[in-house]
């Protein structure tokens, strides 16, 4: 068993093309020896989103703090904290921050091996 305070992990910011205000704390991953599961928190700052793109591996996450819009091909849905989603193999997404002043936070999990 691991316990680990989410704040005493370095926060990377995120560089992918598309990418807006982002940044990325693993929780959990393969330097922990996480058998199945990477956790990472996303703070996204004021204005800031994920790109708009699609992998071949689900995930999903949940809504920590802030207003996060969950971008689709048919349209969005807003999330707010407690709310969760699921994002399946092939689908394409983006998560935006609604705020541009306060900044949101999520957790997501992703299959181990696609943990960069």
């Amino acid at each position: 068993m691991q316990i680990r305070p989410k704040d005493q992990q370095e926060a990377a910011t995120v560089t992918m093309e598309g990418v807006k205000n982002v940044t990325c704390r693993v929780l959990f991953g393969p330097k922990e020896n996480a058998p199945n599961f990477a956790m990472r928190q996303f703070d996204l700052g004021p204005g800031g989103h994920t790109p708009y793109h699609a992998h071949p591996f689900e995930h999903e996450i949940i809504v920590l703090k802030g207003q996060i819009e969950l971008k689709h091909p048919e349209g969005g849905h807003i999330l707010n904290p407690g709310d969760a989603a699921m994002v399946l193999s092939d689908e394409t997404h983006q998560f935006q921050n609604t705020s541009d002043t306060e900044p949101a936070t999520m957790i997501c999990l992703v299959p181990v091996e696609y943990q960069k």
